[in-house]
């Protein structure tokens, strides 16, 4: 993605906010990943914008990748990955080692864990830190919204 293209995001960003009448202090668009483009606001008052377990922070992330589409005439299909305040990084990490510790368990008293109902992102990113490990195995059972990762010990 082009540098004009990421001052123009970070020009439509603050205009999108400013309508909307919510304060954001600083607007940081770090290096683009792929074809993600990762933004982290800084705000005082963030909890306006996670919602609970950060679905509003999901919708708004949906609502500004449409309007940034809309105003910014690329061909280059491109995403963004919206955090506040470093929420969602702060988020990764709890639910990592959440999986590690509960993974430990299931290993050392070999009987099977399941973790609280979550999201399907918040899913992934235990099944993914634990693909590596040899004595356990991740699944993902039951049904929306009460959704939630099983943690079983490997049979050898």
């Amino acid at each position: 993605m082009a540098q004009s293209n990421i001052k123009k995001i970070q020009e439509i960003i603050g205009e999108f906010f400013g309508k909307t009448g919510i304060i954001v202090e600083a607007i940081e668009i770090k290096t683009p990943q792929d074809s993600t483009i990762p933004i982290n606001l800084k705000m005082e008052d963030p909890q306006v914008l996670i919602g609970e377990g950060g679905q509003t922070l999901m919708d708004v992330q949906r609502l500004l990748k449409l309007v940034l589409q809309k105003k910014i005439a690329s061909d280059a299909r491109f995403y963004i990955d919206l955090d506040i305040n470093d929420y969602k990084k702060k988020k990764t990490d709890y639910l990592k080692e959440m999986a590690k510790s509960a993974a430990d368990e299931v290993s050392l008293i070999k009987k099977e864990k399941y973790l609280p109902p979550m999201s399907a992102y918040d899913r992934r990113v235990i099944h993914v830190e634990l693909a590596g490990r040899q004595d356990i195995i991740t699944e993902s059972v039951g049904f929306e919204p009460e959704r939630m990762v099983a943690i079983k010990p490997r049979l050898l």
